[in-house]
């Protein structure tokens, strides 16, 4: 026997071991299940064969049939008046022969012309009784064969009253999901019943991201050596998470040989202790408890030697599908149940003879249609299948199931089915209770570790003589043994340290550039340009190092200024959008304002260069006039808000490019560089040499160097004198250079390539772990690791490059034009309804055109608004400004009126009283003719001439004056 292996008790996580009942008889005939009643009523029913196939020689099969006796005695105790009554032919089905199966269907189709077969109990043989059911019309309603592959959709005569398996699929996938497992291992029997659930498991566990990368089926008939084979497969794995579905007793003899092996862990008191399991969920009801009660009673005295007889959940479905057959042959009425005999040939065998029934199209639609409570909540068939229910995640502690939580279609796990996640799907396992995994531990399973050949990793370490500070190899020729340090392997290290299970490794130093494959290591650490087969591997890029090839060039000194480098910091879409809105804003500032604003009145081209000037001043804020509108006012405010950014964007902009423009790289352009005829640095002892010597063919100009400082050396010299004029590195190492010789030199990007990082082969269980501990490690805005390696003067080795930043384009401000867009085209709007309505009796008049409507409502819309307040308080502040003469002339018109005003009367209800809204005077508003002449009057004793006919006699003097 192979020596003992721990796998850590709390790694099987056993999912689904589904529990199936097979229902069987005691007996062999017919029963007739009805109810104590009068004579009378017995004479009147009318008797209806059903089938019933079970195996008789199991324990789960007495347990059926003792459900759908009970059931159907209740139910006709209950309804003493209905007309029909089942009558039960029972039939052994031999345990798993289908033979048997298929004979004792076609004996009760033939023989006994039944109306529906109650069962088999197991997918296998229901998919043959299926087809018989199919050719006679009788429609088979099994409670046990829960099968995927027996879809309804094969034989409309198949019913499941039960559920299908793929509907607990969900809540095991929902299981792994709340744990975070990356891989499992599926384990089934390998029959119909164990294979009909793996296409539609494997698919949920695809949507997880979950990979599967072995399925063991073991045969229904396995002996315990046979299993023993197997599981030691699965202990030669690294996956430690397994989904178990298969029947009771050859799932028990599964668990008690792993824990033999020591897959359970040391201390298990039983094989099943620690697992978790799904079944559905029954409530605890009074019809439930009172079901129980009767069947323990009526089994006992069938079988008097069991004290204590189990009923599981196939046991419930047995007594509602009775009950559900029931109700739709009652409900089917009282017709003829016959078969129609099938002529046939002398010789046609026993399958061409049956007949076919002539009630069962009208049964299938009874049984659609029945609905009811029964002992698992709601009995409906939708698609001829049970409807799904509600499944309960249990952990097995000790002789019993103990229920953590729930899982919904809805809702996804819950602790309880109160929960206030309602509507909202949850996959947490914060919403399951305390599991105890095997081995009696609280921890969380780790659910991947070695095989048990207890191999070490071989992280493979590229070492180059400069640059230590991302990867140094240090020998003690004592020992004779390398230690490996640097910024690569810390953070190797520290990732390491964040897996939720202990890793052991090895670090092999590798000095050749070239040639490494997947078979040789388990992973590499620090420069991973070497590796040849890049197809084979999954790479994770080190954080704040940057992958690619870039040149490092010097700065040169840009003394010529460029005379429109002030239109640089925005684009031109970006300068036209602005004009175009400085101008729109003109625009919707005179319009708001020009009938109550002086400043915006007068002739046509100061009221355009008024307007222009108060929007264009926006930019500098020095607009002089005012804004009498909150319209406009408002419209200023988000234009200024604008403006504002867009000046402060511009500054900064601009300052940037004239620090910068004086700053130019040498070289902007590696084919340039090549065909100058310069020389060209590369870092010694990598693949940009192979790769430059393709890419020029004058192999002299290639320069080597092996640190930064002997970069800088060859930079400094030039190309004239022995050095470099550019050298081109990974970005990793430019970037180091650069964090000592920041203003001597800029990274002009290149190509891009692999670089730093960790890089495993593909399906390797580290890599979704290892993703995840690398966020972990690199939160933050700059790492210790990274401070402690490298000494940086500014900013952390991942800095912007130095070139300038691009220009302000519309993409970055489109969001504030479409503001100030918005707003100001609401005011107009609201402005033009106001005006509008202030002016409706000019369109509204019928003795005018249209047109006439139009050129008058124009009119109105360019003059004045004489009742605006700013006109009003503009003319009594002339009025109270203006000396003796003027007041007593306004006075004298007071005098020579009909109509005083009364004591009361404001200085706008004396313009009102003197003008009407055209500026003329009008006898309709109560003033004589002579008003007319008392305004030339003080006209001519003020010494004024050419006075405005349109203008009332005080508008007349303060423009005149």
């Amino acid at each position: 026997m192979p020596p003992r292996i721990s796998f850590d008790a709390e790694t099987l996580l056993f999912l689904a071991l589904s529990f199936l009942a097979i229902i069987v008889s005691s007996s062999d005939g017919p029963h007739l299940a009805v109810a104590q009643s009068s004579n009378k009523n017995s004479a009147t029913t009318i008797p209806v064969n059903v089938g019933v196939i079970v195996d008789l020689e199991t324990w789960v099969g007495k347990m059926g049939l003792s459900c759908v006796e009970l059931s159907l005695s209740n139910f006709y105790s209950s309804n003493p008046s209905y007309k029909t009554r089942l009558v039960l032919n029972v039939r052994d089905s031999k345990g798993e022969e289908v033979a048997a199966a298929a004979a004792a269907a076609l004996d009760l189709i033939k023989n006994k012309q039944v109306q529906a077969i109650i069962g088999p109990q197991s997918s296998v043989q229901a998919d043959f009784v299926i087809d018989l059911g199919n050719k006679s019309h009788v429609p088979i309603i099994s409670f046990s064969a829960t099968s995927p592959s027996l879809s309804s959709l094969r034989s409309p005569y198949f019913i499941r009253a039960a559920q299908n398996d793929s509907s607990q699929v969900n809540a095991i996938s929902a299981v792994v999901q709340a744990f975070g497992r990356r891989e499992a291992v599926l384990i089934y029997v390998d029959n119909e019943f164990g294979e009909g659930i793996i296409p539609s498991l494997m698919g949920a566990l695809e949507e997880l991201d979950t990979r599967v990368p072995y399925r063991s089926h073991i045969p229904p008939s396995a002996m315990d050596d046979q299993i023993g084979q197997e599981l030691y497969k699965l202990m030669k794995m690294q996956t430690r998470v397994f989904i178990v579905h298969m029947l009771p007793p050859l799932g028990s003899r599964l668990l008690a040989k792993a824990k033999e092996l020591g897959m359970m862990s040391e201390v298990v008191a039983s094989s099943m202790q620690g697992v978790l399991g799904i079944k559905t969920y029954v409530p605890d009801t009074r019809n439930l408890d009172t079901f129980m009660i009767q069947w323990k009673k009526k089994f006992q005295q069938e079988n008097p030697s069991v004290l204590s007889p189990p009923l599981n959940i196939f046991g419930y479905y047995a007594y509602d599908a009775a009950r559900a057959l029931a109700m739709a042959v009652e409900e089917m009425g009282t017709g003829n149940f016959t078969f129609q005999i099938l002529n046939a040939s002398t010789d046609a065998t026993d399958l061409d003879t049956i007949g076919v029934s002539q009630n069962g199209d009208k049964l299938l639609h009874e049984l659609a249609n029945t609905a009811f409570t029964g002992l698992t909540r709601n009995f409906s068939l939708v698609g001829g299948q049970l409807e799904s229910s509600v499944f309960q995640i249990v952990n097995i502690n000790g002789n019993a199931a103990r229920g953590i939580g729930f899982w919904t279609l809805k809702n996804g796990l819950q602790r309880d089915l109160t929960s206030f996640n309602i509507g909202k799907y949850s996959a947490s396992k914060s919403n399951l209770g305390t599991i105890i995994w095997p081995g009696d531990s609280t921890s969380v399973p780790k659910g991947w570790e070695f095989p048990t050949t207890g191999k070490s990793l071989k992280i493979l370490v590229p070492v180059k003589d400069g640059f230590k500070q991302f990867v140094t190899v240090t020998r003690d020729p004592t020992t004779n043994t390398s230690q490996v340090t640097g910024y690569c392997i810390d953070i190797f290290r520290a990732v390491i340290e964040k897996l939720p299970y202990a890793l052991t490794y090895e670090f092999i130093p590798f000095a050749l550039p070239n040639g490494i494959y997947y078979q040789n290591y388990d992973a590499v650490v620090g420069d991973t340009t070497i590796l040849a087969n890049r197809s084979l591997y999954v790479e994770f890029t080190l954080p704040y190092i940057e992958s690619g090839v870039a040149m490092l060039v010097p700065y040169k000194d840009n003394k010529s200024k460029n005379a429109w480098v002030f239109l640089k910091p925005l684009t031109g879409d970006l300068w036209l959008a602005t004009g175009c809105f400085f101008v729109f804003i003109a625009l919707v500032v005179w319009i708001l304002e020009h009938r109550i604003n002086e400043d915006f009145r007068g002739p046509a081209t100061h009221q355009v260069g008024t307007s222009l000037w108060f929007s264009f001043s926006t930019m500098v804020f020095a607009q002089r006039e005012r804004a009498f509108s909150n319209l406009t006012r408002f419209v200023v405010i988000v234009w200024v808000f604008v403006v504002l950014i867009l000046t402060q964007s511009y500054t900064a902009s601009l300052s940037s490019l004239l620090v910068l423009k004086n700053l130019q790289p040498t070289v902007t352009d590696v084919d340039q560089l090549l065909k100058s005829g310069e020389n060209v640095g590369y870092q010694d002892g990598t693949f940009l040499h192979e790769k430059l010597q393709q890419m020029t063919s004058d192999y002299k100009r290639l320069v080597p160097y092996k640190s930064a400082q002997e970069c800088d050396a060859l930079l400094s010299k030039g190309s004239s004198e022995g050095g470099i004029a550019a050298a081109i590195d990974e970005v990793p190492y430019i970037k180091l250079v650069l964090s000592q010789y920041r203003n001597k030199y800029t990274m002009i990007p290149t190509f891009k390539n692999a670089g730093f990082g960790f890089v495993f082969p593909k399906g390797s269980p580290l890599v979704p772990d290892i993703s995840r501990a690398i966020l972990n490690v690199t939160e933050g805005p700059m790492t210790k690791t990274e401070k402690a390696w490298f000494t940086l003067e500014t900013n952390s080795l991942d800095s912007t490059s130095s070139n300038p930043s691009n220009s302000l384009g519309l993409d970055s401000f489109w969001g504030l034009f479409l503001i100030a867009g918005v707003v100001a085209v609401l005011a107009l709007l609201i402005y033009m309804v106001m005006f509008v309505k202030r002016n409706w009796h000019v369109i509204s008049s019928s003795s005018a055109s249209l047109r006439q409507k139009i050129v008058a409502l124009g009119r109105r819309f360019y003059e004045r608004d004489i009742n605006s307040h700013t006109f009003r308080e503009s003319r009594f502040r002339d009025r109270s400004m203006d000396d003796g003469t003027h007041e007593h002339a306004a006075v004298e018109i007071l005098q020579n009126t009909n109509s005083p005003l009364s004591p009361s009367s404001n200085t706008s209800q004396i313009n009102d009283v003197l003008t009407n809204e055209q500026g003329t005077p009008s006898a309709k508003q109560g003033l004589p003719n002579h008003v007319d002449e008392g305004c030339h009057k003080i006209t001519r004793n003020v010494e004024l001439t050419n006075v405005i006919k349109t203008g009332t006699c005080l508008d007349n003097l303060r423009y005149k004056l």
